[in-house]
């Protein structure tokens, strides 16, 4: 992977809040202390940090400057209005937890700290510091992944002027396609809390389009929602069978959905949340000029339906750290959570065929002695499958970790599902970038499919230039993807790969994602797959 970060000078906005802090006083209660004693918030102090620390002897250095120097700090404003407390509300440890966890979603910032700094005749003084990233990214990389090559090409600003603004254009060429794609989002706009988004793209098989505005339930406490998003895609669709390319037909899709949603907010650590929307889907298929048509192509389909939805959050988060990041906080749901949606599709709004659909998921966490914790999850939908008819998808996923010590970790994951009435094109793939780091892509595909994944995971302490976090691991895969019409009849049956891999986070960049570079052997090999693969490539976790 070549990556090259290029810094462009942009004057440094004024501040619009105090940004001046006070000494920690010892005698300052806790948060939970000061909801006890229904302590009244009278000041909060925004104190936003440029990307390095120059107090931070080892930070200090002629290219930290420059980079502070040239980067536009995150705007106070920004920071406050993602803040759940105000000025005047009493203290509540619920909403500042949840802030923290609402403030380190945003790419744009590193780390964050909210401290309570003085207290007095029951009011209080609160400080939040934040860090941000570097978030100018100008790279090009080159990546392979079960036997695919990706090669990329991009510039984006993630906080354009320290305003919280993205804009990005990038050049991308896989397997599949290649061409070019612009998006610009705003996720503050109006009262804060609305994201407005567009994108649009053009690649050598076609175009994507898409325009949204929503206003999602953000917070636990969140009374209401609303939004509505627009998408036009037109594109060539790929059928695997063993790991190539076996068919292709031209897709032209339409989706339109807008909704609007209310909730009672947090009542005893539950949030209920309930929507009512509209969506119009339409799809349709083509034989593509100078490509292998499938022998029996998608049947094209028009879904136009309204459909309820029902939210269910435990208001149960744990903070923990070297899990699936390198040395950075990581907030776990381990809450019960559900969402369950009903819809109805009708003729008499110009569906192709009535019918009821629906989509559910439920997931817990739980905790065990020395710090095991198990995640949990589960799913099922009826859709619409791509011969025309409901056709249902089941799955469930489990994910394990052990501990050992502060920096190694045994990670399990176990993960099923299966379709039953839908077609070739709704298939279930297994290789590559979908499981099997040691085969091809989509190397199998099948009505059924399992997959087994087991890593030994390290954390080390290794800071480089304090710019890069350095992990490892040692991992076996073990799945099977059957059943249909489409099964991959050279290497049909259970598949395995052993291998060791390097993991490198980009600690100080909005673009921080975790590189992996493995090494993996197949242990069901036939002949036209490799005795090892090399996989290199970026994903959000560990």
């Amino acid at each position: 992977l070549v990556c090259v970060t290029t810094f462009l000078l942009i004057a440094q906005p004024a501040s619009a809040l105090e940004q001046q802090t006070t000494p920690i006083e010892s005698s300052v209660p806790t948060f939970a202390e000061l909801e006890s004693a229904r302590a009244v918030i009278r000041q909060i102090r925004i104190n936003p940090q440029n990307i390095f620390d120059l107090a931070d002897s080892e930070e200090n250095n002629w290219l930290f400057r420059l980079a502070n120097k040239l980067h536009v700090q995150t705007r106070p404003e920004v920071i406050e209005q993602i803040l759940l407390f105000k000025r005047g509300e009493r203290v509540s440890k619920q909403k500042i937890e949840e802030t923290e966890r609402l403030l380190r979603e945003n790419r744009f910032l590193y780390d964050v700290e909210i401290k309570a700094m003085a207290y007095a005749d029951g009011m209080v003084d609160i400080d939040v510091t934040t860090r941000d990233t570097w978030t100018i990214d100008v790279t090009g990389s080159v990546s392979r992944s079960g036997g695919d090559n990706k090669t990329s090409f991009g510039v984006s600003e993630h906080n354009l002027l320290g305003s919280g603004l993205h804009v990005g254009f990038s050049r991308t060429s896989d397997a599949d396609r290649k061409g070019t794609e612009f998006e610009v989002s705003y996720p503050q706009a109006f009262d804060g809390w609305t994201n407005l988004s567009y994108t649009q793209g053009k690649f050598d098989d076609g175009k994507r389009q898409a325009v949204a505005i929503l206003r999602p339930f953000y917070a636990l406490d969140t009374r209401w929602a609303g939004g509505a998003a627009w998408n036009t895609d037109d594109r060539i669709d790929s059928i695997f069978n063993s790991g190539e390319t076996a068919s292709q037909y031209r897709h032209r899709q339409k989706i339109f959905e807008g909704y609007g949603g209310w909730s009672p907010g947090l009542i005893e650590g539950w949030t209920q949340r309930f929507l009512i929307g509209a969506c119009i889907r339409n799809d349709v298929y083509l034989a593509e000029p100078g490509r292998t048509a499938p022998a029996l192509l998608p049947v094209d389909q028009n879904l136009h339906a309204v459909f309820i939805k029902h939210e269910l959050v435990e208001d149960r988060f744990v903070k923990l750290r070297n899990r699936d990041q390198i040395g950075r906080p990581e907030f776990f749901r381990f809450g019960f959570n559900s969402q369950v949606q009903i819809t109805r599709s009708l003729e008499s709004l110009g569906s192709t065929r009535s019918a009821w659909l629906y989509s559910a998921f439920a997931s817990n966490g739980f905790s065990f002695a020395s710090n095991r914790d198990l995640l949990v999850s589960g799913t099922v939908e009826r859709r619409i499958a791509s011969i025309g008819v409901p056709m249902t998808q089941i799955g469930g996923a489990v994910r394990y970790y052990i501990p050992q010590g502060s920096n190694a970790l045994l990670f399990t994951s176990l993960s099923a599902d299966r379709i039953s009435g839908g077609g070739l094109a709704d298939q279930l793939l297994l290789g590559g970038d979908d499981g099997l780091r040691g085969y091809k892509s989509r190397y199998q595909a099948g009505e059924r499919r399992a997959l087994l994944s087991i890593e030994e995971r390290a954390y080390t302490g290794w800071y480089p230039f304090r710019l890069f976090r350095v992990g490892g691991a040692a991992f076996f895969d073990y799945g099977r993807a059957w059943g249909g019409l489409n099964q991959n009849t050279a290497n049909p049956g259970w598949l395995a790969d052993a291998g060791v891999g390097l993991r490198i986070a980009m600690d100080r960049a909005s673009f921080g994602n975790v590189l992996h570079a493995d090494i993996a052997v197949p242990l069901n090999r036939t002949p036209g797959i490799k005795s090892v693969q090399f996989v290199v490539k970026t994903e959000v976790t560990f």
